[in-house]
């Protein structure tokens, strides 16, 4: 189901329980529509992520670690001004919208008590965040809206918060006698128009529910919404779809999983979804350098193989001025072509043009010439070609490594592109990172007991290859495609444990989606970096080849 109004009533239960009565101790805004809020209650601190994501908008408890920006939002620093510090006394639902209201209390320098609320609207691109005086005056808002673009209502500071346009639907959870007792009108589109908050997956469920109940379909809603003060939270997987439900719903087929909380369940349903969509968020500056850098190496490339095609006829000039060498005695100045007998080509006739203001030996130096220059020409465009494929080589395997990031390991990928020239270097990337700032290597078990690391960028590649890891021990990447290096921790490894390396290579790798994707392995001691290579460029030998499906 969709985070709908009847997701968001369990929410709030289980919210009010944990946060009722906290402090809020810290305010975050790692993404642009999203905050995360360190709440001090039952003598721990936990973190409350609230997203007003056009997607991924939703509220819940979050483990993971986020990173601040460098230079905070404007809407971060009001709520650390105004919301530090503040008691949330407790959380509500408008009615049975997407609509979430914190009433907190704020205590100024003198102790004086006021109070204020941080409104979060759920509601797809409309989605917003909102933080209110006590008098519902706007302090700010995460998104502004000037009146041009909505003329219902003004989202800017100063302006009076209006609620949404209301739909003059039904609160399901305050359903009476007088709802509509014609069950054959109870299809999920009527109900959505009919109920406040009912997601689609909800609509579905009860029109199920009230087909195949002898009840009256307010008494169906009755006990279908009691189920939302108790919940179960679920994920149901069929094949390729997942979906999350605050409890089993007899309508959806699929393997179900329970959780010990909606926010368990959120975090394990959103993980690999907003992943993507946050290292774009994050990572769009270092995102945009690589594809514009990309796209100017293949038209490099381009333009230089059509140069090659041009400087083809070098051996055309060099057999034509080999043949007036031969025949140079035959030739009169003055003519302007002569036809010689091609001894390369079984004495066949070529004609070959001739300027009749110089002497023979100076048309043949002249063919020479042109081969010479040619010649050059090609040299020169092979090693520009080199030097292109290898810069389109080492950005594909940046563009991979972004692609698997996650949003923290964004600040190693920067770093290396400053490093090679890609990016130019600004003031703050003079403060040195610490090298606990930096992600360790991904870390697995082979079924033997033996750790593999993968790495996760160019730099790391390097130096779990070429520092970190045992002369005798293994080391896996994928055949001529981009990807991680992966070093196997053993001298002795079984086939199983080749396969399962190998699957890991390929699973970080351009080619994860696809199958049989070839894996080269050999023993550390046989990589070497060649000199001025780049980050994770390495040369080696004595290899063996297996064909794996990604893992």
């Amino acid at each position: 189901m969709s985070f709908d109004g009847m997701f968001t009533h369990a929410m709030i239960q289980e919210l009010n329980t944990q946060f009722q009565g906290g402090r809020i101790h810290k305010v975050q805004q790692p993404y642009d529509m999203e905050l995360v809020l360190t709440i001090r209650a039952n003598r721990k601190n936990h973190k409350l992520l609230i997203s007003a994501h056009p997607n991924f908008g939703r509220l819940q408890v979050t483990e993971q670690v986020y990173n601040n920006p460098e230079t905070p939002p404007n809407f971060t620093m009001v709520l650390r001004k105004y919301v530090e510090g503040n008691i949330i006394e407790n959380i509500e639902q408008y009615d049975n919208d997407r609509i979430i209201i914190f009433h907190l209390i704020r205590r100024d320098e003198l102790g004086d008590e006021s109070k204020q609320q941080l409104v979060v609207e759920i509601m797809g691109r409309h989605s917003n965040i909102f933080l209110l005086d006590q008098d519902a005056k706007i302090i700010d808002a995460i998104k502004h809206v000037p009146m041009y673009q909505n003329t219902f209502r003004t989202i800017l500071p100063g302006a009076t918060y209006q609620l949404p346009p209301h739909q003059n639907q039904i609160n399901p959870f305050k359903i009476g006698e007088n709802f509509e007792s014609d069950k054959s009108l109870m299809t999920p589109k009527f109900l959505q128009s009919q109920l406040m908050g009912l997601g689609k997956d909800s609509a579905v469920e009860l029109a199920y529910l009230i087909e195949h109940s002898d009840l009256k379909p307010y008494q169906v809603i009755q006990n279908f919404t009691k189920g939302f003060d108790q919940p179960n939270p679920t994920m149901v997987q069929d094949g390729e779809k997942q979906a999350f439900f605050a409890f089993p719903y007899q309508s959806v087929a699929g393997e179900q999983t329970h959780f010990e909380s909606l926010s368990v369940l959120l975090t394990t349903y959103y993980v690999e979804k907003s992943k993507h969509d946050y290292v774009r968020q994050v990572g769009n500056a270092i995102i945009q350098v690589v594809e514009k850098n990309l796209t100017h190496q293949h038209k490099r490339l381009d333009n230089l193989n059509q140069d090659l095609v041009k400087s083809s006829k070098a051996d055309t000039f060099r057999l034509k001025g080999e043949l007036l060498t031969t025949f140079l005695y035959q030739i009169e100045k003055g003519q302007n072509e002569v036809t010689l007998n091609n001894y390369y080509d079984n004495d066949e006739p070529i004609t070959i043009s001739l300027d009749p203001s110089l002497t023979p030996s100076q048309n043949m130096q002249k063919y020479y010439h042109k081969y010479n220059k040619l010649r050059a020409a090609i040299d020169h465009i092979e090693k520009q070609k080199l030097d292109a494929e290898n810069e389109i080589q080492y950005l594909e395997s940046v563009q991979t490594q972004i692609e698997m990031a996650e949003p923290n390991e964004l600040a190693d990928i920067r770093d290396e592109l400053v490093e090679q020239g890609y990016i130019r270097k600004q003031k703050q990337d003079n403060k040195k990172r610490s090298k606990n700032d930096s992600a360790k290597p991904r870390e697995f078990e082979s079924s033997a007991g033996n750790r593999i690391l993968v790495g996760r960028n160019n730099k790391q590649n390097d130096q779990l290859t070429m520092r970190t890891a045992h002369k005798d021990h293994y080391w896996f990447h994928t055949k001529d495609i981009p990807g991680s290096h992966v070093i196997l921790e053993t001298s002795n490894p079984t086939d199983e444990e080749i396969v399962e390396a190998a699957e890991l290579a390929a699973a970080y790798s351009k080619y994860r989606h696809a199958s049989n994707v070839p894996v080269d392995y050999t023993q550390v001691k046989h990589v070497k970096k060649p000199n001025g290579g780049k980050p994770g460029f390495v040369n080696y030998f004595e290899q063996k080849t297996v064909f794996v499906t990604p893992k």
